[in-house]
């Protein structure tokens, strides 16, 4: 087996972690390998370190290593050549590992082959103009629309399958999967949903109203979002540089056309991962 491996090297972990990680699979008799910026790093493992599409054409998994964002970087890279990915926590988080630094020992059932798969919904993101593209990407968690000045509030257009059925006066709208539930959207008020449940969620930012609340969807909904005031916007997926959506564009979000694929090597189900990383009770 061929393993991807992408660390985020900012966490003050995330070094030692991969190290380890590196010790482990030599053991197993696992290949694997790092981008080119982390040769300097880790040259000493004696791992091949290759450009990041033919890094992720010949692994068989990906290793993130580090917090929640790190994952999710690693995740919009893995998903684009459908390779699964496992995340390893080297972080404060990480809600979407599926180890965490002390479980290095469960890289075997990875190796064996003993693992499933979580098929978590993504989303789709285009920016049009004109009927014309001018920008696309995917997210794993959410995708983020504001107005440009951050300073007051806006009023911005929803439309369900092109038909509008509201007008938010609001700091934003967040459109979220349900493995987006437990991030943005959770801190502004909207519902965790189980990531088996396939749907998508919206929630406004701070409304001015005393009934907008969050929506959940069915997960073929096409949403798309415009400027109420012929004011520019500004869209920013899973936390991205923003992306002006000048007047006169349009913003759809709809569900992607694959998956994000994450290992889940222990048995501990959605709840148990809920209580325990944000409730800590466990």
């Amino acid at each position: 087996m061929r393993i991807a491996l992408m660390p985020n090297l900012t966490r003050a972990e995330a070094f030692d972690v991969t190290a380890g990680i590196c010790k482990k699979l030599k053991e197993l008799g696992a290949e694997f390998c790092f981008l080119p910026e982390h040769k300097k790093d880790f040259e000493f493992t004696g791992a091949e370190f290759l450009p990041p599409e033919e890094a992720l054409s010949r692994c068989d998994a990906v290793i993130a290593i580090g917090g929640d964002g790190s994952i999710i970087h690693a995740a919009k890279l893995a998903v684009l050549k459908q390779k699964p990915i496992l995340g390893i926590n080297a972080g404060r988080l990480a809600f979407m590992a599926g180890l965490e630094d002390n479980e290095l020992n469960l890289l075997s059932r990875l190796i064996d082959g003993d693992y499933s798969l979580d098929k978590r919904l993504l989303l789709k993101i285009t920016v049009k103009k004109d009927g014309k593209v001018i920008f696309g990407d995917y997210c794993v968690n959410d995708c983020l629309v504001t107005n440009e000045e951050k300073q007051r509030m806006t009023a911005i257009d929803v439309a369900l399958d092109g038909k509008l059925f509201n007008s938010y006066l609001c700091d934003g709208v967040l459109i979220s999967t349900p493995t987006g539930s437990t991030a943005y959207s959770l801190s502004a008020g909207g519902p965790i949903v189980d990531p088996e449940l396939e749907s998508i969620l919206l929630t406004p930012l701070c409304p001015h109203s005393l009934v907008d609340r969050s929506l959940i969807f069915r997960p073929d909904a096409v949403i798309t979002v415009t400027s109420a005031e012929s004011l520019p916007l500004c869209i920013s997926d899973d936390g991205t540089e923003p992306v002006i959506i000048e007047p006169g564009c349009v913003a759809e979000i709809s569900r992607a056309e694959f998956t994000a694929d994450f290992i889940r090597i222990k048995s501990d189900n959605f709840i148990d991962i809920l209580y325990k990383k944000l409730a800590q009770r466990r």
